[in-house]
């Protein structure tokens, strides 16, 4: 028997989980008794009840108030009712509305972990009580026949670990979904360079031309644009957009770079700074529940917790490849595998309900993770398997949503890994340009913010910019001294980024600018006009374009040669893009059939770096070498990073060739909405009578 749509056993579970919630939170708090257990379960009997005569009420007419007291009124209003009830019953006793509003957080907690222990997900109750009632009254939706589609991305997740989770139990929703057929798996390969600015600019606006990495130094501007920095966000996607984007229909963003040219946005770094595009009730369906606020904060210092463990195991076990995770990293992996993932899902989850016809939303907490601790190290299959469990709430969502729904998961790039650059040689890239080059150069390695930080930094510069808010207010005075040009900058790029806005970087001033994005290097001499050539390097600093090239730590150089065009050069060999002929050993073996033609498309690109750089790749080992501090990186080329996969309904038709590029996902991902508005594929989560799997086009090792 079920209620309201879930089993009545599940329900007395939840009843008495709230039941020992509320007579272990008597037991350690002061100021709050309890006379028996019986008393508990009465306790909880009644609470139920007000929860749901009252809080529709408070989340329906209070709505404002909770988001301009940053979900304290909330709080206060659970505090209050559990005052109330203790009027109600003589064995339960609580002094102040303040111990009642400590209780109310200390039961959420102890609520968590039994649910946990006895594998409950109690959200179901917010998804079909809180959600929908607010995007009734705020955004009451339209029911239509004709399905929606949501594309849901996992930053970094390589095509080949999300099988092996899938095998292993680390995703048993989506593991659910492929074994039912209702979903197939397949790879594509991304573009170089391998990250999230280039492909979420090909696959939402069809184009990615002239992005040779995450940062990069455009000699024009004179300046190092940064992908996830929402001003420059801004003016990359203006250079990208057509005005026809991939959600330019009605589509939203969440959590993305780009915006796919939506004109409702959270969280989206290219919009961050143009209010009209912010989506104008996301906050209100996330803080309008107070038990969100309660789960999120003690979610998020668990994780928090998980971090500090894991680092000491890695440590006690002599783990290697092993960074250095203390300080601050704890609270910042946190905040984007535990608060940035909520936030994102619970605004999902109303879009679901609200009837939007598309939505994009990038999940970024396994990428963080693997960047620091590896592809598949527990912490990082264990944020994975934490995601897929969103999955699984977003299913609710979508059986009670005004519209059936095809959901797509992706990823933008995968990651490759291996000990550090730094840690192999004991020296950075910048140090061994410098030590290739006379002495009275000066060489500038810009701190740029890093994914993981600019993620945070994108999510306060929204709050922040919300002057409606109490959040937004209360996070304006905490970070005044951190804004640069109106973005809340936190982390050690802020001086960098500070210098840059005032006109007073010194990095342009420069003889050269070193940049990483990964396992890419990018070089540029900021006196030499335009694009420098082989020839001219080699006049002015001989010796430079060899040494790199030799150096055991790096797999090949790209350089533009007057004379001979694109020239790929290798410590054993050379390759001509023009032509593609070789001398000595192809410095492109090991890197893929499509090395070659993903650096011509780099070499054409007018803000090509005058050197580019990539790491080594032993296919044997499966390593690489970033030049950044990261363990999983991406950015470059050499194994899983370029191959990410597509997870989509099974009644959707694959092109006959291997899908490479990022655009070719933009005109796929086009066509797959086209039909689904002319009625020619199945009905959402049809069960595909081919086999689960498709057949996925074969990925050479060596060239």
């Amino acid at each position: 028997m079920t209620f309201r749509g879930v089993p009545l056993r599940r329900h007395a579970v939840e009843f008495v989980i709230t039941a020992l919630s509320f007579w272990f939170t008597a037991w350690i708090l002061p100021g709050i008794a309890i006379a028996d257990f019986g008393t508990a379960l009465l306790s909880a009997a009644v609470i139920s009840v007000l929860n749901a005569v009252i809080w529709p009420l408070i989340s329906r007419y209070f709505s404002r108030l909770i988001l301009w007291t940053a979900g304290l009124l909330g709080l206060i209003a659970n505090g209050l009712l559990l005052l109330l009830t203790a009027d109600l019953l003589d064995g339960l006793t609580i002094d102040t509305l303040w111990e009642a509003v400590a209780a109310a957080f200390v039961m959420t907690v102890v609520g968590i972990i039994l649910s946990t222990w006895l594998s409950i997900d109690d959200d179901a109750v917010w998804q079909r009580q809180t959600v929908r009632r607010m995007v009734n009254r705020l955004e009451p939706p339209t029911p239509t026949d004709v399905p929606g589609i949501l594309f849901i991305q996992i930053d970094g997740l390589a095509e080949p670990v999300l099988r092996q989770a899938l095998a292993d139990g680390h995703a048993p929703t989506l593991a659910r979904w492929v074994r039912s057929g209702s979903h197939r798996i397949t790879g594509w390969e991304c573009d170089l360079s391998s990250q999230t600015g280039a492909s979420q600019a090909g696959i939402l606006h069809g184009n990615n031309h002239n992005m040779p990495a995450f940062r990069w130094y455009d000699k024009e501007e004179g300046k190092v644009f940064t992908s996830n920095r929402p001003r420059d966000a801004a003016e990359i996607e203006a250079r990208q957009s057509d005005g026809h984007g991939l959600l330019v229909d009605g589509g939203v963003s969440r959590s993305n770079v780009f915006s796919g040219d939506s004109t409702d946005s959270a969280i989206t770094f290219s919009t961050l700074l143009d209010k009209s595009k912010h989506s104008h009730h996301a906050a209100n369906y996330f803080l309008s529940d107070p038990y969100a606020i309660s789960r999120l904060i003690a979610l998020t210092f668990a994780d928090a917790w998980r971090e500090v463990v894991d680092r000491r195991r890695t440590r006690r076990q002599g783990i290697e490849p092993r960074l250095k995770r203390g300080g601050i990293y704890p609270l910042l992996r946190a905040a984007t595998t535990t608060a940035l993932r909520d936030l994102t899902i619970y605004t999902l989850m109303s879009d679901v309900y609200r009837g939007v016809p598309s939505a994009y939303a990038d999940f970024v907490g396994y990428d963080e993770v693997a960047h620091h601790s590896g592809l598949f190290a527990p912490t990082a299959l264990d944020t994975l398997r934490r995601l897929d469990a969103q999955f699984a709430r977003l299913e609710y969502a979508i059986d009670e949503a005004p519209r059936p729904y095809h959901v797509v998961i992706l990823s933008d790039h995968g990651q490759t890994q291996g000990a550090t650059f730094l840690q192999r040689y004991d020296r950075s890239l910048k140090d061994l340009v410098d030590s290739l080059i006379e002495a009275d150069i000066e060489i500038a390695v810009p701190e740029m913010s890093s994914e993981g930080w600019g993620n945070l930094n994108g999510a306060l510069t929204e709050a922040v910019r919300d002057k409606d808010s109490r959040v937004g207010k209360l996070l304006a005075v905490a970070t005044r001294n951190r804004v640069v040009d109106g973005d809340v900058v936190l982390g050690p790029a802020f001086a960098d980024e500070k210098a840059q806005a005032s006109g007073t970087d010194t990095a342009a001033e420069s003889d050269v600018i070193v940049l990483a994005s990964g396992n890419l290097g990018l070089i540029s001499f900021t006196d030499i006009a335009g694009r420098a050539s082989a020839e001219q390097m080699g006049t002015r600093f001989p010796g430079l374009i060899a040494g790199l090239a030799e150096h055991p730590g790096i797999g090949f150089v790209l350089v533009n040669s007057e004379t001979l065009g694109g020239l790929v050069i290798g410590g054993a060999g050379i390759r001509y893009l023009s032509d593609d002929h070789v001398e000595g050993e192809d410095p492109l073996i090991g890197f893929g059939p499509n090395a070659a033609d993903h650096l011509r498309r780099t070499h054409s690109f007018v803000n090509a770096p005058d050197i580019l750089v990539n790491s080594f790749y032993d296919p044997h080992a499966d390593e690489g070498a970033a030049f950044e501090e990261l363990i999983g990186f991406h950015g470059g080329m050499g194994g899983n990073q370029t191959h990410p996969f597509l997870l989509f309904p099974a009644g959707f038709e694959l092109p006959d060739e291997p899908i490479v590029g990022a655009a070719t996902v933009h005109h796929l991902f086009k066509g797959w909405m086209a039909a689904i508005n002319g009625g020619t594929v199945p009905p959402p989560w049809s069960v595909a009578e081919a086999p689960a799997s498709a057949p996925i086009p074969a990925i050479a090792t060596d060239g």
